[in-house]
């Protein structure tokens, strides 16, 4: 009995302003494209069972062009595997915040696809031995327990929603989820398998209870997951597929259909614009096959106001018409802990100009013979000559 799991599709998904020749949002037509391929993976595949974890549609209202291209995907799926049941639910992107409002997933039943849009449902396979309790995000819904009926060999519980406390700190306060579980009231003992949707990174909750992760880069920070999957070793984005007998399980992935390049960041503590600009040249050389039509960010850390504005704002240009879109993420010095202990209330502050001098003093790079030490009370010195000087020139008001 082999299940495939496949989550949060976001079709209809936009971002950026670059468009298609057909006038579609260049990120929407890579969605759509990404789907294509993991159908015919999946098709590829035969499972016995597909589960659909939510978060089909990226909005309540989605366009025609991404309803129509859900339809002919989950259509293919039913065509060229006839014998193979599938389930989805509602995630939080497709639940109508009100009542009145029907939902869009609704409109595949048309085709034999079983979904829990608006309430719990269970849908029982006898000829399967199976029952798969189906759970939308849903505002307001009254949860039952989430136990199995009996009498079935494979239980499998598919689910929406957040996991309390067990999300990392990207993810945590990002686009929540309507359904929040403490992972007790999951039971997990009593799954054969439970499909979670709404974490866009593979992880496991518990050796049987799975995120399969989104099936692209659909969430307001993708840099936070491109981070996570380097850090647990996940090759990106995908679908599982699990033999609910054996309890063997595979990740398939599922190649994107734009490269997010994240480069080396830059710590610029000390440099010129002109040392920032050649640090962002080199980085942009390291991307292999180049940015063009990539996606791209490059965090550049400690870096001043004023140096921000001096930068070649021409070679920015340049990278930012091959790339889909090229991201400079600029990020000022820290503020400088306070010193004092007990009383002085707020542990920061913001750096006062003689804090910045003396560290851009401390770190810029010298001439061989340089008392660094005489030179950082020379410029202090100096500074604090221009401010006196400054404030001496003020007018005198006489009361």
């Amino acid at each position: 009995m082999r299940l495939v799991h496949l989550s949060d599709l976001h079709l209809g998904f936009r971002q950026y302003q670059r468009l298609t020749p057909g006038g579609i949002n260049q990120r929407e037509d890579d969605v759509t494209a990404t789907l294509q391929r993991a159908v015919e993976q999946i098709i590829a595949l035969a499972p016995d069972v597909i589960v659909i974890g939510g978060d089909v549609f990226h909005t309540v209202r989605p366009s025609n062009a991404a309803i129509l291209h859900a339809y002919r995907s989950f259509q293919r799926l039913r065509q060229a595997l006839p014998e193979c049941d599938v389930i989805m639910v509602a995630g939080n992107h497709d639940a109508p915040r009100t009542s009145d409002t029907g939902c869009i997933l609704a409109l595949f039943r048309e085709i034999g696809v079983h979904v829990a849009d608006a309430q719990v449902e269970t849908f029982t396979f006898p000829q399967r031995d199976l029952v798969v309790m189906a759970v939308p995000d849903v505002p307001g819904l009254q949860r039952p327990a989430l136990e199995p009926p009996a009498g079935f060999a494979h239980r499998v519980l598919l689910l929406h929603g957040e996991i309390e406390g067990l999300l990392p700190p990207h993810a945590a306060g990002d686009d929540r989820a309507a359904v929040e579980i403490p992972l007790a009231d999951l039971h997990v003992d009593a799954w054969s398998y439970i499909a979670l949707g709404h974490f866009h990174v593979h992880r496991a909750m518990a050796a049987n209870a799975w995120y399969s992760g989104s099936l692209d880069y659909t969430s307001s920070n993708p840099w936070g997951e491109l981070r996570e999957e380097r850090e647990t070793q996940v090759p990106g984005k995908g679908f599982i597929e699990r033999d609910l007998r054996t309890g063997k399980q595979q990740f398939h992935p599922v190649a994107p259909s734009r490269p997010l390049l994240d480069l080396e960041p830059i710590d610029a503590s000390g440099m010129s614009a002109a040392d920032v600009d050649a640090a962002i040249a080199a980085r942009v050389r390291t991307a292999i096959g180049g940015i063009a039509d990539k996606v791209v960010r490059v965090v550049v850390r400690n870096v001043a106001r004023h140096i921000v504005s001096e930068l070649d704002h021409a070679a920015l240009r340049e990278y930012r018409r091959q790339a889909l879109h090229f991201h400079l993420d600029t990020r000022r010095p820290e503020p400088i802990p306070r010193q004092g202990g007990k009383g002085s209330g707020s542990g920061t502050r913001r750096a006062t100009l003689t804090d910045i001098v003396t560290a851009r003093l401390r770190e810029r790079p010298l001439a061989a013979g340089v008392d660094r030490n005489a030179l950082v009370q020379l410029g202090v010195q100096y500074l604090q000559q221009a401010e006196e000087a400054a404030m001496a020139a003020l007018p005198v008001l006489e009361g």
